[in-house]
């Protein structure tokens, strides 16, 4: 439960006077943005170590990684002797 800061401040100055202790945490980054923000970093790294690994492991061009004939190819050289 996530409560604004005038809120905080009101039941801190309460509790001051009730001397009752009650610790509440203000989070400055809300759990959800935090979700959002990790969830597009994990985007970027793969998409950057795709780039990378196709690029200078593969020799191919960069951008080509994010073709579907380049992963349907991968896919045929994985799935060759499969049936």
């Amino acid at each position: 439960m996530s409560m604004s800061r005038e809120k905080y401040q009101k039941e801190k100055r309460e509790s001051v006077k009730g001397n009752t202790k009650k610790k509440v945490r203000v989070r400055l980054i809300p759990i959800w943005l935090r979700i959002i923000i990790v969830a597009a970093l994990i985007l970027i790294s793969v998409s950057a170590g795709a780039i990378v690994g196709y690029s200078i492991l593969g020799n191919g061009k960069p951008f080509d990684v994010f073709k579907s004939s380049t992963w349907t190819h991968i896919s045929d050289l994985v799935n060759q002797g499969v049936k």
